[in-house]
């Protein structure tokens, strides 16, 4: 199978030190985005930031990484994938150093800004390093199955870490545990192996600037409407703008010779309908993660290091599923049918999450979902990402790369904003006039006092609007079932030794 000028360079399979630097690369970016949220309230204290400017600590991050994406895969692709590597680790590595020692409340957002830049960099340029040293088939999706369980084991780490390191070593903790890891991958770099487009090129910096800008402006539209309503003037006009950008970047993309996002990547409708399917899947589990923790929390009233603890064994079934349930299905089902079955799945957990009530207990309330959620997630996000890697030559692996990511991203922000309003919506409308009729009420005994019965009522309130987030997302896995099911792929890329659709 031809690939490209790689495929003289490259080595028949990636060796476990590419592996572990990858997946370690990738460990420490996911880690950053939940380990950051447990210590938000200690910042706020300590740098005295107002409400307002704290949600900038993460939004900033977002926007950078989400954006910057599809133009850090194009430059891995044009300037060689270790290279870059090597540059967005050292630039990741400086800014949580500079978080770490930030001293006034825009020094902070600043580098946290730089962090997402430095993030969007890493990301592509780490996984197409991993699909370019895999040849397609059982070695990539051994690859891509670690990949994607290193990034569900990573999400819980940040959670169950961020506690303690908050407590006993303070806020800054969370930011300077990661430049000692970054130093220790830069060492290890030299020995992975060069890669890069055999075709050399410019960089489409216009098309680079139009979809930075659309999908930035959609991420912030989208987080300025989560809180201050989708109908604010700086949301709408956000939206606008993205829409806007978006029209822009498919008429220069037609437009120019050597196009940032060539056509023929999403030229195969199997390829188009994992990226879809990948936006859904983002949105469902960035909801998900979101409000079972809430949950846990406000309604249950677990400690946030319980919180990580308990949602340990999600992970770790996802973790399990990934690495070797997910593998042996590919060797026996296509791709198609292996996303289906994790959609369903998902579909199921969602479905079991929005009967949850105040009075759930987590054994037999939240456990069974939280356990089948992860069964689906493990057989959907490896599966999606070989769809979307598969077929695609190794000159456009890094672009390829970052469709997967971005699209995650995207959906992960579509997810959170849409899921947040709809729940907060529907316990406003329970608070302010029948969250009584929620309330548990007493078994035996007197009647509970004005306190305790608010507090009940506000419980059950929150509740009520996590059930329907937990409801919407299983309609969201009833939508993208329903996507993947009408596009029948022309080549089952699934099959071991199988020839790869070669894009137009």
């Amino acid at each position: 199978m031809a690939i490209g000028d790689d495929a003289r360079r490259e080595p028949a399979a990636g060796s476990t030190l590419t592996m572990v630097v990858i997946c370690t690369a990738q460990f420490v970016l996911q880690l950053d985005f939940s380990i950051v949220n447990v210590a938000l309230p200690t910042v706020q204290r300590e740098l005295g930031m107002a409400p307002a400017d704290l949600q900038w600590i993460v939004t900033g991050y977002a926007l950078t990484f989400g954006s910057l994406l599809l133009a850090g895969g194009r430059l891995a692709d044009l300037l060689g994938r270790r290279r870059l590597l090597a540059v967005g680790l050292a630039a990741f590595g400086a800014a949580s150093l500079a978080c770490g020692l930030a001293q006034w409340p825009v020094m902070l957002i600043v580098a946290r800004v730089a962090q997402g830049a430095a993030g969007a960099m890493v990301s592509p340029a780490a996984l197409s390093l991993l699909t370019t040293t895999n040849p397609e088939g059982p070695a990539r999706h051994r690859a891509l199955s670690i990949w994607q369980a290193v990034t569900s084991g990573a999400s819980t780490a940040g959670i169950v870490a961020g506690g303690p390191l908050t407590q006993y070593l303070g806020w800054r903790s969370v930011f300077l545990v990661n430049p000692p890891i970054i130093v220790a991958l830069l060492v290890a770099l030299p020995r992975l192996p060069v890669t890069r487009s055999g075709r050399g090129g410019r960089v489409d910096v216009p098309g680079a600037a139009a979809i930075t800008a659309a999908i930035a402006a959609l991420i912030f539209g989208l987080s300025s409407g989560q809180q201050h309503g989708f109908t604010s003037a700086g949301a709408l006009t956000a939206l606008v703008a993205a829409v806007v950008l978006a029209m822009i970047f498919v008429v220069v993309e037609r437009s120019v010779a050597a196009p940032m996002l060539p056509l023929g990547v999403l030229a195969a409708p199997a390829r188009r309908t994992a990226v879809a399917a990948m936006l859904m899947i983002g949105a469902i589990l960035a909801g998900y993660v979101y409000f079972i923790s809430l949950f846990l929390q406000r309604v249950l009233g677990y400690s946030p290091v319980v919180t990580g603890l308990v949602l340990l064994p999600s992970t770790l079934t996802a973790v399990l599923t990934a690495t070797l349930g997910t593998r042996r299905l590919l060797a026996r089902l296509s791709l198609r049918q292996v996303l289906i079955v994790g959609l369903v799945l998902i579909a199921t957990g969602q479905l079991w999450m929005a009967r949850l009530t105040p009075g759930s207990s987590y054994p037999a309330g939240v456990l069974p979902g939280l356990i089948i959620t992860a069964v689906g997630v493990g057989l959907a996000l490896p599966s999606a990402s070989i769809a979307i890697t598969s077929g695609v030559q190794a000159r456009d692996q890094g672009l390829a790369g970052a469709l997967f990511t971005t699209s995650q991203q995207t959906g992960a922000a579509i997810g959170v904003a849409v899921l947040a309003t709809a729940a907060a919506a529907r316990t406003a409308h329970l608070v302010a006039g029948r969250a009584v009729l929620l309330a548990p009420r007493p078994a035996t005994g007197a009647a509970p006092g004005p306190a305790a019965l608010a507090a009940a009522q506000h419980a059950a309130a929150l509740a009520a609007g996590y059930r329907l987030s937990f409801l919407i997302g299983a309609g969201i896995a009833v939508l993208a079932i329903a996507t993947v099911a009408v596009v029948r792929p022309q080549v089952p890329a699934a099959l071991p030794g199988a020839a790869p659709a070669q894009p137009s």
